[in-house]
This record gives C-alpha cells, structure tokens and sequence, in this order.
C-alpha cells in the first residue's frame, strides 16, 4: 500500500508536538482516533519515545501502516480499524492500557453523533487520571467565527451536511457529562485550537 500524504501534517506536526509533550508527559499509551495518512502517528511517537502510540482510523490502514513500517519505529502499533459510529463494546478488546485519547482535526469531519461516541469511548477506557487531547477549528459565543473559518465551515458542510466546525461549549458539555475536567484550551496557527480534559 502505497503511503498516503496531507500537507496540513507537515504544516501542524511541530506546534502540536509542542502542546503534547507536557500535556502526555505521564501518559504511556495513546490511543489517536481518526489518524489519517498516518503521519502524525509517526512523527508524534518519534517525539514522544516514552508512549506506545496506538494508531486507528475507519479508513486508510494501509497508508498508516505503510508509514509505520517506514519508520521502523517500536513505539507504534499496528492500525487498527475503529468507526466510532458502530458499537464500541465490540473494539474495545485491543484497546487495554490505553491512558490518552489524541483526535486531531476529526471532530469537524465526522458526523456530531461521533463527536458523542468518542466521549463515551473515553469515558469508557480512560482511567482516573486519563487525558483526552482535541485539536482543530472551534466556534466560541464570545467573539466570532473567524472568515478564513467561515470558508472552511461552508466547504465542509457543502461536501457534507453532517460536518462543520463545532461549537466549543457543546464540545466542552459532552466532555463534562463524561466525567471529564477542562485543564487547557490554546491558540494555534491558523485559527486552530488545541484543547485537552482529563478525568479527575
């Protein structure tokens, strides 16, 4: 399977890393939902030696394993394939020792019912101390969208209606009704966030 390539992951890797690396300092195994070409799987367990970076994806395991497989990095483990819309109990078998939760520029891609469904997930697997790390465009009612955001937003709901970027508070109310506490929210390039909870 021949690698798949998204510059935007060239483009945020190093800032997120940046975030990542106090926010999963005492974290051991991370779970990323929706990684994509798997690029940043790579780059983020090259620049976090100590986690075992779990990898999953509905579609595109080839490419990620062919990154993978490239690095011959030890600290990532095979693709796996996880669709947060169908029943969790049934992928949940594999997912022991997972203690973080990465979702990065996925929330505003899939449908608001698997924004709900990741929050059960962490929930779920997540133990007592356990962070949940989101990164991506938010809405917020205290000042507007951004217009390179309001651009965004319209293509993403034009390719499909059930996507769009997503309102910070209703974001923050599920991780709440989870069992989780807000501990960071920050400013990234190009009107990105970087948000994070952990389950006290």
């Amino acid at each position: 399977m021949m690698k798949e390539y998204a510059p935007s992951c060239d483009r945020n890797s190093r800032v997120i890393l940046d975030v990542l690396k106090p926010v999963l300092a005492c974290s051991r195994c991370v779970l990323e939902i929706g990684s994509g070409t798997g690029q940043h799987a790579v780059y983020f367990a090259e620049g976090l030696p100590h986690l075992q970076w779990q990898p999953s994806n509905k579609e595109s395991l080839g490419s990620i394993n062919a990154w993978r497989e490239e690095s011959q990095l030890q600290n990532i483990s095979p693709a796996m394939s996880l669709d947060l819309l169908s029943p969790v109990d049934e992928q949940l078998t594999s997912l022991t020792g997972v203690d973080a939760m990465v979702c990065i520029n996925t929330i505003h891609i899939m449908a608001w019912q698997g924004t709900e469904k990741l929050f059960e997930l962490a929930s779920e697997i997540l133990p007592i101390g356990g962070v949940i790390y989101v990164y991506g465009p938010y809405r917020y009612s205290e000042y507007p969208l951004e217009q390179s955001n309001e651009s965004f937003d319209l293509w993403l709901k034009d390719r499909d209606p059930a996507s769009g970027i997503r309102d910070f508070d209703q974001v923050d109310s599920l991780a709440k009704r989870a069992g989780f506490e807000l501990q960071g929210d920050i400013a990234m390039p190009a009107n990105n966030r970087s948000i994070w909870w952990v389950k006290p």
